[in-house]
């Protein structure tokens, strides 16, 4: 889905440029001490509006959340909603997810969200999913021994490559399901999951943890 081109974009960027960190890649390694007094740092792989990582953000308080977004019209409005909100634990970094380890020292993250990322249909086009087995070893550089990554989609295709492409690479699955919010377990949604969960579109949800061996795959249906 294309983003609306926002009217005003620079400007509006400007008064809220306190949100966002210009010079990601001097920060490497440096995070929390650039950012004292929080216990773990958490990455939102194309955060969009910033809907769900505000609200993380607004119920996890001692947690510092970083939005990655390379889509101006949706970063600007991402930034002004934590600008609004006042979260002091929320920032904003305008790169591409391939950069990753550019910006994040090796254990540096204990958690990553990817929610709802393009599928890219197609053989030739897999490599680009945020899934695929080269964005995976990015993200085992980036995170902490066990990190996790919990992954959303409303794409079933999309998500039963991503349970294979987790396993292949050396993540344990666990939480799996094909109907998140099936049971009316509160779950806090991004903008473009709580517009088709209310059409009734059933969401996809699984958390993929890096471990030594294997492990087991907890799959509900």
């Amino acid at each position: 889905m294309r983003m609306r081109k926002k009217p005003n974009l620079l400007p509006r960027m400007e008064r809220c440029a306190h949100m966002a960190v210009s010079t990601p890649e001097a920060l490497r390694g440096a995070w929390r001490g650039m950012f004292p007094g929080f216990r773990e740092l958490r990455l939102e792989l194309g955060c969009g509006k910033g809907k769900f990582i505000c609200e993380f953000a607004a119920a996890e308080p001692d947690t510092l959340f970083l939005g990655l977004e390379k889509v101006p019209d949706a970063l600007v409005v991402a930034m002004e909603r934590a600008a609004r909100e006042n979260l002091p634990n929320v920032r904003f970094i305008s790169r591409d997810a391939a950069r990753l380890t550019e910006l994040f020292a090796p254990g540096e993250v204990s958690r990553m969200y990817i929610n709802f990322c393009d599928p890219w249909p197609g053989k030739k086009r897999a490599k680009r999913r945020l899934t695929s087995p080269g964005f995976l070893a990015l993200y085992r550089e980036t995170l902490a021994p066990g990190g996790e990554i919990r992954f959303k989609t409303d794409n079933l295709p999309l998500f039963e490559y991503s349970l294979e492409t987790f396993s292949q690479c050396g993540f344990s699955l666990s939480e799996v399901t094909r109907d998140l919010h099936g049971g009316g377990v509160a779950e806090i949604m991004t903008d473009y999951e709580a517009k088709f969960h209310a059409q009734g579109v059933l969401i996809n949800r699984a958390s993929a943890r890096i471990q030594i061996d294997n492990g087991q795959s907890g799959v509900t249906q």
